[in-house]
């Protein structure tokens, strides 16, 4: 079942509009996540709807935007950490740049803990994440061959 939001002027989604699970259909199978609106309700809007909208704004896959403007803030909470594989986590380059990039950990990684807004988890799919960890990489670790998110889809329940 999809979800239907309603858009405020400013093209943000409506805070209401609160889909609890995103799926991802990447190039090697699909992904769902569940998306944790009670610790991280900006992070999660700006990732559903960035979804909706078909990805990455720069059509690149390395990110760009978010829905708010160049950037928005860290959500960072302290009863939520990066302990082990699964941990849905917005990628920065320092405090409060938050974009449209995000990262899935393969295993647990404490040294991020304070520093990556931490906003869903893997619902099914850990297999398809385990499998895209373990793509050939070249020497700047980027995959051989295109590891890809080809459509997204919102969740109702």
């Amino acid at each position: 079942m999809l979800a239907v939001q309603s858009i405020n002027q400013s093209g943000i989604p409506d805070k209401m509009w609160q889909p609890p699970f995103v799926v991802l259909e990447t190039s090697m199978g699909e992904i769902t996540v569940e998306l944790y609106w009670k610790h991280a309700p900006q992070t999660c809007r700006n990732f559903a709807e960035l979804v909706r909208r078909g990805g990455d704004p720069t059509g690149t896959g390395k990110g760009g935007v978010s829905i708010y403007g160049q950037t928005f803030k860290d959500e960072i909470h302290p009863e939520l950490k990066h302990t082990g594989a699964g941990i849905l986590s917005m990628a920065n380059s320092g405090p409060d740049t938050n974009g449209s990039q995000f990262f899935i950990t393969l295993a647990p990684t404490q040294w991020l803990d304070g520093k990556h807004a931490i906003f869903g988890r893997i619902h099914s799919g850990m297999n398809v994440v385990k499998r895209i960890g373990l793509v050939e990489t070249d020497k700047n670790d980027r995959p051989v061959d295109d590891v890809k998110i080809t459509r997204g889809k919102i969740l109702k329940s």
